[in-house]
């Protein structure tokens, strides 16, 4: 069974830190600073050539992204929160601003800086982007308890079906006609 818990582990991005990248104008990575690989479990190596979308966290409603591609094809600075999805499944919280690169007044790349974000404005923005998700009718995000008994037939029926644990239990409602 995939490990969902591991998706509660933070990360946090140090104070005196900025996360650098940059992606060509498809999004694809083209550099990344230190900071960033190290903040994302990711080496530099394993992100360059790759979407950004590497990081994207279930969390993050698909309008916020829209909005930001939008913004940036428009020549403008988008500015925003964004919870990002480490190698390792945990998460970290950045404040960012994307733009983009021109040479000779040809846009030819996006760069994009990245900075912590406090506590109290990591909760009001899981809180928003709950809410937005739900709108969107996107995923959401459920924590449950249940007896070991359970969770390990679930487990054994996972490995069995060769499936994480959510299309174990998709499977399951389907076949109950719910």
């Amino acid at each position: 069974m995939d490990k969902t818990f591991d998706m509660f582990w933070e990360t946090e991005v140090p104070e005196n830190e900025i996360i650098i990248s940059r992606t060509d104008l498809k999004g694809i990575i083209t550099y990344v600073n230190e900071t960033f690989a190290k903040i994302s479990g990711y080496k530099p190596e394993e992100l360059i050539g790759k979407p950004h979308n590497i990081i994207r966290h279930p969390d993050m409603p698909k309008s916020v992204f829209k909005e930001l591609w939008e913004t940036i094809q428009q020549g403008k600075t988008w500015k925003g929160y964004v919870k990002n999805l480490r190698k390792d499944k945990g998460y970290y919280w950045v404040f960012a601003e994307i733009s983009g690169v021109y040479k000779n007044g040809q846009l030819v790349e996006y760069k994009s800086m990245r900075s912590p974000v406090p506590r109290e404005k990591k909760i009001e923005m899981q809180n928003l982007y709950d809410k937005m998700r739900e709108e969107e009718g996107g995923p959401v995000r459920v924590v449950m308890y249940l007896p070991k008994k359970t969770y390990d037939k679930l487990e054994e029926l996972s490995k069995k079906l060769n499936m994480d644990g959510e299309k174990v239990i998709e499977k399951l409602l389907e076949e109950t006609n719910l």
